[in-house]
């Protein structure tokens, strides 16, 4: 699989998508060669926009042939005539079929890696998905999946992903942790070879609670005893101080109960220097860990690193 295509499906074209990522070819030489899947008009409009160059070529979809050294387009039409506009249900159709012609590429065998640009769940998953892993995940029929927000220092994962509060409990079980934690102690041995030294977080402040009923004690505690047999992990952990410097070093992956409990710290830590992995796919599928930043659009003000990091990570 050495040195397969990387497919990049553009999401919502209005984003800064096309901005970080040709800051990103400019940044870093890729080995494997890229293929964007995007509308040519929104790309050009944008390049345009901003004041960007770069070599392209647009592909036929029956007869794929690379050029390692231009962008390689599979054109998707897209109606506009306009760089920039604001987000609305206008772009789901033009995302959805970037999404299945990616597929449909990595069905025939034709590549292994995927990354998708920002996407607004507002309007693209329309409360049918919690996020892009649970849309990959129902496309692909995974049952077992999990987010992973990477990082070669630290890294971690919510157990339940864009969840209200009040819906986390309901949504955690022994089970559902052991799994996952399974699943993503098997995706680091596979592409790392090692198994990572996990810390689990517990779900009430200091792993205390003054109701009747634990959750630490009665879900997650059990759920860490029994991976204790199989793997180097601890818990549960108090999250407030898990993410202190003399406590996280001590481990590879930070496995939480909810989104901000753990994405917050991460963020703050490591800001754009990390990627969206899910794990559980058919396939590896990355994705910048931020949104489409509709603020920023066409200022060349945005951030690339973390695009970068995805193209980094694939690029074997």
């Amino acid at each position: 699989m050495k040195n397969k295509p990387i497919i990049i499906v553009a999401g919502e074209p209005n984003s800064i998508f096309v901005e970080i990522f040709i800051k990103s070819l400019k940044k870093i030489k890729n080995k494997s060669p890229i293929i964007l899947i995007i509308s040519k008009k929104i790309f050009l409009l944008q390049l345009k926009k901003l004041n960007f160059k770069y070599p392209y070529k647009v592909l036929n979809i029956n007869n794929i042939i690379l050029d390692k050294k231009k962008i390689n387009i599979l054109d998707v039409k897209y109606n506009t005539t306009k760089a920039f506009q604001k987000i609305s249900n206008k772009s789901n159709q033009y995302i959805n079929k970037c999404f299945e012609l990616s597929l449909k590429l990595i069905k025939k065998g034709f590549t292994h890696k995927l990354i998708n640009g920002p996407i607004s769940k507002k309007h693209f998953l329309k409360n049918k998905y919690l996020g892009i892993t649970e849309f990959l995940a129902k496309k692909t029929n995974a049952k077992k999946y999990a987010m992973l927000i990477f990082n070669k220092e630290l890294s971690v994962c919510p157990l339940t992903t864009h969840l209200p509060i009040k819906n986390v409990t309901k949504n955690l079980t022994k089970k559902i942790i052991i799994d996952k934690i399974l699943l993503l102690n098997n995706f680091y041995k596979k592409y790392f070879n090692y198994s990572p030294r996990i810390a689990v977080t517990g779900i009430n402040p200091h792993c205390e609670t003054v109701s009747g009923y634990d959750e630490d004690k009665e879900v997650v505690k059990p759920a860490v005893k029994f991976l204790k047999k199989h793997l180097n992990i601890q818990g549960p952990i108090a999250a407030d101080t898990i993410f202190l410097k003399n406590n996280r070093k001590k481990f590879d992956l930070i496995v939480g109960m909810y989104h901000d409990q753990v994405l917050t710290p991460m963020k703050t830590l490591y800001e754009y220097n990390a990627t969206n992995i899910t794990i559980g796919l058919p396939f590896l599928r990355l994705s910048p860990d931020h949104g489409p930043n509709e603020s920023m659009m066409g200022k060349n003000l945005s951030n690339p690193q973390s695009l970068i990091e995805c193209l980094k990570f694939l690029d074997n």
